[in-house]
């Protein structure tokens, strides 16, 4: 193992970890919208049905 592998290896780990708390963390926004779509709609059926 060279010298490179020490730099090399840990980067390619740092950027992976990096891509990947960007994609999730865009998937917990869009999925925290989405349930926040869901229980206004809830609620805008429920005042529509009892009024």
């Amino acid at each position: 193992m060279t010298a490179g592998h020490f730099i090399f290896i840990p980067a390619v780990l740092l950027v992976g970890v990096v891509i990947g708390w960007i994609l999730g963390s865009r998937s917990a926004r869009d999925a925290f919208a989405m349930e926040l779509r869901r229980r206004e709609e809830r609620a805008a059926k429920k005042d529509r049905g009892t009024v």
